[in-house]
């Protein structure tokens, strides 16, 4: 269970006592996440998600992420709304950490992946790139080519403990990517972890959009390739063309993409995969005992680089260069 700080009834009472939410009913702690403490909060006037922040989230970019979902949710964007207490402040303080309470975002995300569910999320991501277009804080990728050398760094002197010549693969991907990262793509604020569990759906229409936690500015197409890679692979690590040309076809639809953006995919689901490989690597290495939560596997973000790394262009993932797709 994703719960690192335990809260007791004592403190989360004098905590909603800054609210006017009314008495609360119950608080449950909730299993999906790996970064902070976050809770099912249910009062006399509802459900609401109760979030800690731990130590890997930085005080200082709190204010980005709040003040991007009410940026979104003013947009008419689906995600969660920072709940305000009766002194007008969203950001407090609960058992030593920073904590937020948010409001409740109905629907499940789906566990068995289809094409129509990429559709839906294809739309959704285009939506949420036009509807930051004008959003002026700003938050750099910790992730991004300074971040994987620092956790190559790392994780490289232990990293043939998870796989054989793993340690060399990592050395010759971040040299790859170094040497070939695009340039001069249109950016702006990316969600960078829309991961099936951040994607609410309702029957068959999407919901809305959580976690912006790793939420940052970037190029808008590494945003559609961490979807790519998060959304398009089969169980058994093949990649899913049809759920791809869903994707980026709802997605081109709304905001269509610019001939360098699809022709730099390939490099920028490269650079997603060693992303994810590197972050998911250095948790297993560093993995305390007893903790509640389990590591996800880092192997397999290494199989699906390992895919993109025999891609020379779109028409190696079943994509023609136009982007122009039949659904």
């Amino acid at each position: 269970m994703a719960v690192y700080t335990e809260v007791t009834d004592d403190e989360l009472n004098a905590f909603i006592a800054q609210y006017d939410l009314g008495a609360v009913l119950s608080c449950k702690g909730i299993a999906e996440g790996v970064e902070n403490s976050n809770f099912l909060l249910v009062t006399e006037r509802g459900p609401y998600i109760l979030t800690l922040y731990e130590k890997r989230t930085r005080r200082e970019d709190l204010p980005f992420f709040l003040g991007l979902m009410e940026h979104l949710a003013d947009k008419g964007i689906a995600c969660p709304l920072p709940v305000q207490g009766t002194d007008g402040q969203a950001l407090r303080e609960l058992s030593g950490r920073p904590a937020v309470i948010v409001t409740f975002l109905a629907g499940m995300w789906p566990r068995r992946i289809t094409p129509h569910h990429c559709a839906e999320l294809g739309t959704a991501l285009a939506r949420l790139h036009l509807a930051v277009a004008d959003f002026r804080m700003e938050r750099p990728n910790a992730l991004s080519l300074d971040g994987w050398k620092d956790l190559v760094g790392k994780c490289a002197p232990r990293a043939d403990e998870v796989a054989r010549d793993l340690r060399a693969t990592l050395e010759a991907e971040l040299a790859a990517l170094e040497a070939n990262w695009p340039a001069g793509l249109p950016s702006g604020v990316i969600h960078a972890d829309l991961f099936p569990d951040n994607v609410f759906f309702r029957g068959d229409g999407l919901s809305g959009l959580i976690d912006f936690h790793f939420a940052c500015n970037d190029f808008l197409a590494y945003d559609i390739a961490i979807c790519m890679n998060a959304w398009c692979f089969e169980a058994d690590g093949s990649f899913n063309a049809t759920k791809a040309r869903m994707l980026l076809t709802s997605y081109q639809r709304v905001r269509p993409l610019s001939p360098a953006e699809l022709a730099a995919l390939p490099w920028l689901c490269r650079g997603s995969a060693l992303r994810f490989l590197l972050t998911r690597l250095y948790d297993w290495l560093n993995h305390p005992p007893g903790a509640f939560v389990r590591p996800k596997d880092p192997l397999e973000y290494l199989r699906k680089l390992r895919f993109h790394q025999t891609v020379r262009g779109l028409g190696d993932y079943a994509l023609d260069d136009g982007g122009s797709y039949q659904v």
